[in-house]
């Protein structure tokens, strides 16, 4: 049994106007298994954001196919995208995206209560403190995100995203925002959910933290550079 989360096979993005045709993304093929910690890496402009864009279906393709645990959501409406996405796709944003006037508490609960499985209180209650727990600020749940620091701010966000039990967390640069210290530890609570089994890709701009992962794509001119250890689909 196939334990791909998601399947990407021959992704093209084009972007055009009336003048130009920019070619963002040609013939991405990419497996990201359950389990998986996959970092994507490349300079500016080399399609990172594109393509991480398409596996969060926010944006669709110009080409090719698209599965979430063996479902082609290639062709969806925008419905169907959100309904999708907010059942299976966890997202961690460079700019952490919390909303000031609401605690901590209820930043992480949001995505619950707009969840499909419409959970009762108890159970939003019982999982808000769980997924703060791992992030070390159960402490914080009646904070406001401008009492926090960034790194404890993006630490909310990770259990934000965590909340709804994806099935793979979708990380935007994470430590772009942050001092150095804040970035290890932010990068050290992903490492430490991968390792208990958080399915995770990544983008970033950082050698050091596209290192920790242990699969590592690098993308230049809108294509995958062939490198050990990534996982190409036919």
């Amino acid at each position: 049994m196939s334990t791909a989360i998601l399947l990407l096979k021959n992704i093209g993005k084009i972007f055009e106007t009336e003048e130009l045709e920019t070619h963002a993304l040609k013939s991405i093929n990419l497996t990201v298994n359950k389990g998986d910690y996959v970092s994507i890496s490349g300079p500016s402009g080399c399609g990172k954001s594109t393509l991480l864009s398409i596996m969060g279906l926010l944006d669709v393709s110009s080409s090719g196919e698209y599965f979430i645990e063996g479902v082609n959501v290639t062709d969806l409406s925008l419905d169907q995208a959100a309904e999708v996405r907010n059942a299976k796709i966890g997202f961690i944003f460079q700019s952490f995206n919390l909303i000031d006037e609401l605690s901590v508490f209820d930043n992480v609960a949001l995505p619950l209560r707009y969840h499909a499985d419409k959970p009762n209180n108890a159970t939003i209650k019982k999982r808000v403190i769980e997924c703060l727990e791992k992030v070390g600020l159960s402490h914080r749940i009646s904070h406001k995100p401008n009492q926090l620091s960034g790194g404890q701010q993006q630490r909310v966000a990770i259990a934000r995203a965590l909340v709804a039990n994806p099935a793979v967390l979708l990380v935007d640069e994470p430590t772009g925002n942050l001092d150095s210290k804040s970035a290890d530890q932010v990068m050290d609570v992903l490492d430490q959910l991968n390792k208990v089994g958080t399915t995770i890709c990544m983008v970033t701009h950082d050698p050091r933290y596209a290192d920790m992962a242990r699969t590592k794509v690098q993308l230049l001119d809108g294509a995958i550079l062939h490198s050990p250890g990534v996982k190409l689909v036919g």
